[in-house]
């Protein structure tokens, strides 16, 4: 039978970089629901977490399929009740490219996983975010000014929109929305965008997990 008094968090994006490192963060505190495409990075992460002497439940789901996200937030409820945090990690790089050139294929797709599917997701995660003192957690990636990050930074600026007016939203109520400013970090994403830079002087995903989250959880 479940716990349902256990501190529960639901990361999506969680099968690398500064999502899997949150899960790894946030398994010491809760029980961690990791969300993501990749079914062997979230093995992966299943492994480090259970070597550190946590739990965890996969979720191997695609975010952009609005039934898949809807089955997984009512299997939440039955079994949890709800959660305690939602950090949204998820995140589509589409090259780099100017922005009389972008490709309306990469762009829809940047579009679908980065901007409709947290359009999708906030309204099916928002009511299992009923326990006291829940949050929820967007993480800002501003490029808006660069050249050659038009769809990317496009997307970003949309989808933390999104983040920035629920936040307003839910002023009066027992739920904190925050939006949060990673550091650098040395990851997939920023490698597509930076190659060739000197990854040593990037902060550590999982050093920027702990940051970000210290005094939140």
């Amino acid at each position: 039978m479940t716990d349902k008094a256990e501190k529960i968090a639901l990361v999506t994006g969680a099968s690398r970089g500064l999502g899997a490192a949150l899960a790894e963060t946030l398994a010491a505190t809760h029980h961690v629901i990791a969300v993501a495409r990749t079914t062997g990075a979230l093995e992966e992460l299943d492994d480090r977490i259970q070597s550190a002497g946590h739990k965890a439940t996969l979720a191997p789901m695609d975010i952009t399929v609005p039934d898949a996200m809807a089955h997984l937030c009512r299997s939440v409820y039955d079994r949890w009740g709800g959660i305690d945090l939602w950090a949204h990690a998820a995140v589509h790089a589409p090259p780099l490219s100017p922005a009389d050139h972008v490709d309306a294929k990469d762009f829809a797709k940047t579009l679908a996983v980065n901007v409709t599917a947290t359009s999708v997701l906030i309204p099916y995660v928002s009511p299992l975010l009923n326990r006291p003192g829940a949050q929820a957690l967007f993480f800002a990636d501003d490029h808006a000014d660069e050249k050659f990050f038009g769809a990317y930074a496009a997307s970003k600026q949309a989808q933390i929109a999104l983040a920035r007016a629920w936040a307003a939203e839910t002023e009066t109520l027992d739920l904190s929305v925050r939006v949060l400013s990673p550091r650098p970090m040395p990851t997939a994403v920023r490698a597509r965008f930076f190659p060739g830079e000197d990854r040593s002087v990037l902060a550590d995903p999982r050093d920027e997990a702990r940051r970000l989250l210290q005094g939140l959880v």
